[in-house]
């Protein structure tokens, strides 16, 4: 399970990840839960703000994109404008054994996503 507390235009806000497969987005000022994000199959163990920013026609300019890692083996992006539908899935190795956490990495004029693995291991993706 984790928790990560938002930055910049999404400062009052706090991601939590959770046992029952689901993250939830809060709005510290009134302690109110804003949305739901479904789709993971087992426990979410890592939760991360994006720098990314995504352009997205649907709604109408640009998102805030948010990822969580898995049990399940998965890493999933989603627009926080946006709940319907995420917008990628990463599956990884069956030996992988699990997203145990995430963190985003700004290196010169590249970011980079980590990943670390129930087995061990951190992969970084480019």
């Amino acid at each position: 399970m984790s928790v990560k507390y938002g930055s910049n235009e999404l400062i009052d806000t706090v991601l939590s990840g959770s046992s029952d497969k689901t993250v939830r987005l809060w709005d510290i000022r009134s302690g109110k839960q804003v949305q739901v994000f479904n789709g993971h199959m087992d426990i979410v163990w890592a939760v991360e703000y994006s720098p990314l920013v995504v352009n997205n026609i649907n709604i109408g300019g640009s998102s805030n994109v948010i990822c969580f890692g898995s049990y399940d083996k998965t890493i999933r992006f989603w627009d926080i404008r946006s709940n319907k539908k995420e917008l990628h899935v990463v599956n990884r190795d069956d030996k992988d054994g699990g997203i145990k956490c995430l963190k985003f990495l700004k290196l010169r004029k590249n970011i980079y996503l980590c990943h670390g693995s129930n087995n061990g291991y951190i992969h970084i993706w480019g």
